[in-house]
């Protein structure tokens, strides 16, 4: 395993655009995954400006972008995404996500934007602890049922983050899982996984407790789906 580089801790507040650009220019890296998200979803300066000033500053040093975006760009009326597909947002934080690779692409046109989709297997991501939370009743709330999507691995994500920062594609690549999920069945498959009584997993509609939301988005993709990387988690 290679030890973090002498990097590994600085910190960096993309909102600031000078902080960026002077940051790029002291550290020179050959590579930058910009994988950051505001804690507010609805955080625009970062989710849409600071991606926008990662852009500027890499393009600048002539550094390699790989920008990480998601299927939140999408308003679900399609259902089945090729990566040619057009944002169409219907909330302010796929907006934000839709106006960052807006910026990426138009500023870095080598850039690789990776759509990818909810994001499981590392035992602490957002999908898996709420599923925790849920069913130990330290959270109110519930698991869509008609809220469809193709969850993809960490580990996987995480190869093609690092296959397509050492190469040169460029434009759009969607990284998702193959299998059809719903957020309800994914969260089942967790307290499968994780020795939780399914039948304790909440269930709601999206279009009745929040509506306005993408229900069923689908990228076409080519990964290894829930049903496998889940079943092989046990």
């Amino acid at each position: 395993m290679r030890r973090p580089g002498e990097h590994a801790g600085e910190q960096l507040d993309i909102r600031d655009a000078g902080a960026v650009r002077a940051c790029v220019e002291r550290i020179r890296p050959a590579v930058v995954v910009h994988a950051a998200a505001g804690r507010d979803r609805d955080d625009w300066r970062t989710n849409a400006d600071g991606a926008a000033h990662v852009a500027v500053a890499c393009a600048a040093a002539g550094v390699r972008l790989v920008h990480v975006s998601s299927d939140a760009v999408f308003s679900g009326r399609a259902v089945d995404y090729a990566e040619s597909a057009e944002p169409d947002p219907i909330h302010r934080y796929g907006a934000s996500k839709a106006a960052a690779e807006t910026a990426v692409r138009a500023v870095v046109p080598t850039a690789a934007v990776v759509r990818t989709s909810l994001i499981v297997g590392g035992g602490d991501g957002g999908h898996e602890t709420l599923t925790h939370d849920l069913v130990a009743g330290r959270v109110t709330g519930a698991l869509f049922t008609d809220q469809i999507r193709r969850p993809v691995h960490v580990d996987d994500l995480a190869d093609a983050l690092l296959e397509l920062a050492a190469g040169d594609y460029a434009g759009v690549l969607n990284v998702a899982g193959a299998d059809v999920l719903s957020r309800y069945d994914l969260g089942v498959l967790v307290a499968r996984r994780d020795g939780l009584d399914p039948a304790a997993v909440p269930a709601a509609r999206a279009a009745e407790v929040r509506p306005g939301l993408p229900t069923d988005v689908r990228l076409r993709t080519r990964l290894r789906g829930a049903g496998e990387f889940m079943t092989a988690a046990f």
